[in-house]
C-alpha cells in the first residue's frame, strides 16, 4: 500500500478516535454533588442567572423561575448523559434516581465531582422530630421560591454567575434561590427523606380516613407532620392547633390556625382517602411519620 495513503488512513482513524473520545468522555460517568446543587430543566444557566443584561433573573408572570427543578443536597448522585457548553461553562445533562420526574435535568459541573465508578446510593436517614421542627421553625418567614428547598440560598451562584452590576437585596435573594416551595419545605427539613414534589406526596406514607368527614372531624384525627396534599400544593400539620406551609399567595412560609386552614381548604376541595380514584378538586391526608 502507498505510504501516503497509509498515512492518510492513519490520520483519519486518529481523528475519528479523538472525536469519539471527546463526545463520549462522559459516557458511563457519574457526578456527585459536593455542595448544594441547583438542578434546572434547561441547560442555559447563564440565561437563568443573569438574563440578557447580566443582572436579572427571567421569571414568569408570577415571579417564578420555571426552569428550576430542585436543589440537590451534597452527596446526591447523577448519571451523566451528555456535556453542553454554556458560555464557556460545562453543563451536564444528567438523570437522578432520587428525582424521577418527567423533566430533563441539567447541572453546572462546578457543583459536583465527576467519577467513572458508580457511587453506592444511600437513602437519607429520617431526622428526629426535634431536628425537623428546628428546620421548620427556621424557615418561617422565608420567601416562596419555585423549585427551592434550601432556605439559606446557594451563595456559589453569585460566584459562578457574577452579576454585571450590584443587585438589590430582593434580586440577590432570588439569584441564590433563597427560600422554598411547598414540598421543598419538608424536603429540606428531612434532608431529602421525603418526596420532592406533590405528584409523589399524594401517595406517600399511609392514607388517613377523611372521606365524608367534616372539618371538625378531620381536625380531631390529624397528627403532627401529617400532609394535607393534592397535585399542586401541600400543607403540613405542625401541631395540634397549627398548620405550616410555603405558599406563593401568602408570600412564603407561614404558620396558620389548623382548623381554619382545614375549613378554608374544604371550601374548594373535597376530602378523599385515595387521590388517584377520586375526581374533581380534592385533597388527601397522608401520614408518614409515626
Amino acid at each position: 500500500m502507498d505510504i501516503f495513503l497509509t498515512m492518510k488512513i492513519y490520520i483519519i482513524l486518529i481523528t475519528i478516535g479523538i472525536f469519539l473520545m471527546t463526545n463520549n468522555m462522559y459516557s458511563q460517568q457519574y457526578a456527585v454533588s459536593i455542595s448544594p446543587t441547583p438542578v434546572l430543566n434547561s441547560p442555559d444557566f447563564s440565561a437563568v442567572f443573569g438574563g440578557a443584561d447580566g443582572k436579572s433573573i427571567p421569571t414568569d408572570n408570577q415571579g417564578l423561575i420555571r426552569e428550576m427543578e430542585f436543589v440537590a443536597f451534597p452527596g446526591t448522585i447523577f448519571e451523566i448523559l451528555d456535556v453542553i457548553n454554556n458560555d464557556g461553562n460545562e453543563i451536564l445533562h444528567v438523570k437522578c434516581d432520587s428525582y424521577v420526574y418527567n423533566a430533563d435535568l441539567y447541572i453546572d459541573k462546578r457543583f459536583v465531582k465527576v467519577q467513572t465508578e458508580k457511587p453506592v446510593y444511600i437513602k437519607p436517614e429520617l431526622p428526629s422530630k426535634k431536628e425537623i421542627y428546628r428546620c421548620l421553625d427556621r424557615a418561617v418567614g422565608s420567601k416562596y421560591v419555585w423549585g427551592g428547598n434550601y432556605i439559606s440560598g446557594v451563595s456559589k451562584l453569585l460566584e459562578y454567575y457574577i452579576p454585571s452590576s450590584q443587585l438589590s437585596d430582593e434580586m440577590k435573594s432570588l439569584w441564590i434561590l433563597k427560600g422554598c416551595d411547598c414540598s421543598g419545605l419538608m424536603y429540606e427539613a428531612t434532608n431529602g427523606y421525603t418526596e420532592r414534589n406533590t405528584s409523589k406526596l399524594i401517595n406517600y406514607g399511609s392514607p388517613v380516613n377523611i372521606e365524608g368527614k367534616s372539618a371538625d372531624e378531620i381536625f380531631n384525627i390529624v397528627k403532627p407532620l401529617d400532609m394535607m396534599v393534592w397535585k399542586g400544593h401541600v400543607i403540613y400539620v405542625y401541631d395540634e392547633i397549627t398548620a405550616i406551609q410555603s405558599s406563593l399567595s401568602m408570600g412564603g412560609v407561614v404558620k396558620t390556625d389548623l382548623l381554619q386552614t382545614i375549613e378554608r381548604l374544604m371550601e374548594s376541595r373535597t376530602p378523599v382517602n385515595d387521590y388517584d380514584t377520586g375526581n374533581g378538586d380534592r385533597f388527601v391526608i397522608r401520614r408518614w411519620y409515626e
